[in-house]
């Protein structure tokens, strides 16, 4: 699973697991924190970057709540083998599968263990060499979510956990490509940050229940150096435009997934926590076919 926690990704957090630590590279520089345009090729080669300077942070705060071989749709903790997203497991068996934005693999790692035929994309390099470390046998494709390198109806379902989507400038764009490699009677399901998120303060916390901004200002929010290089983006949509962006990009919308905050859930994640997610979203879910 991707994150999507507007400059909160891989933060340290009071979140803890027992695997082994991964030396990383610290950053060089603080980042300026700034809203501003970002366009398709800024926001891919930024973000390219950044996971690969913070997905040792990453996997090794979040690995133990994502597990080797779970799919986990989101920080609330929904699980793929209670939600079905994707359909009856049973049904998952000699399928293939494109995960988008897939980290380390873990998502496909339960998908192979159903019998389906899955395909870990992901724009990190440093990403895909912790699936390496991981193991197992899925295949691991370096690539950009816009421009999948897959002849058409390659797949019979795509899915993407936090990945991708939160990140590009063009999200039509990328919804095109996977109808693209989607056979026909092809589902894709994802999630992200549930858009009315965007007008609360990033914080797990009393004070991430007060609105701070508007909802409907669409303007990306941009990590930057000292020379106003983006080096970190992340898209806002609200969930009208999100709406929209299936419809144009070849979909139908089945279904829109809001997942509860569990009680066995006392984790915070950036900005999650059981006292935010009781009270107001944190995760949108959508689950999209094509004809």
């Amino acid at each position: 699973m991707g994150d999507d926690l507007r400059g909160q990704v891989g933060r340290k957090s009071p979140h803890t697991n027992t695997r082994e630590p991964i030396i990383q590279e610290p950053e060089l520089f603080e980042p300026e924190a700034t809203r501003r345009s970002a366009g398709v090729t800024e926001s891919s080669r930024a973000n390219r970057g950044w996971w690969d300077r913070n997905a040792d942070d990453y996997q090794n705060e979040h690995g133990t709540f994502l597990g080797d071989d779970r799919f986990v749709w989101c920080p609330e903790g929904l699980d793929e083998v209670e939600a079905e997203l994707l359909g009856p497991v049973e049904d998952l068996k000699g399928k293939d599968i494109l995960e988008i934005g897939a980290g380390a693999a873990q998502c496909s790692r339960w998908l192979a263990a159903q019998g389906a035929r899955p395909v870990a994309l992901d724009l990190s390099h440093r990403q895909l060499q912790h699936a390496l470390r991981i193991g197992g046998n899925v295949p691991l494709v370096e690539a950009d979510a816009g421009a999948l390198p897959f002849a058409d109806g390659s797949f019979d379902l795509v899915c993407s956990a936090y990945g991708a989507m939160p990140f590009v400038a063009d999200p039509v764009l990328v919804l095109r490509d996977v109808r693209r490699v989607l056979r026909p009677g092809g589902r894709f399901v994802f999630s992200v940050t549930h858009p009315v998120r965007w007008a609360f303060p990033d914080e797990p916390g009393p004070e991430g229940l007060s609105v701070s901004g508007s909802y409907f200002d669409r303007t990306p929010y941009v990590e930057q150096d000292d020379d106003g290089d983006a080096v970190y983006v992340e898209h806002h949509r609200t969930i009208g435009d999100r709406v929209r962006d299936v419809v144009a990009g070849g979909f139908r919308l089945i279904d829109l997934v809001e997942p509860e905050w569990p009680a066995w859930n006392t984790s915070e994640w950036g900005g999650w926590s059981p006292l935010r997610g009781n009270l107001i979203p944190g995760t949108a879910i959508f689950v999209c076919e094509r004809d």
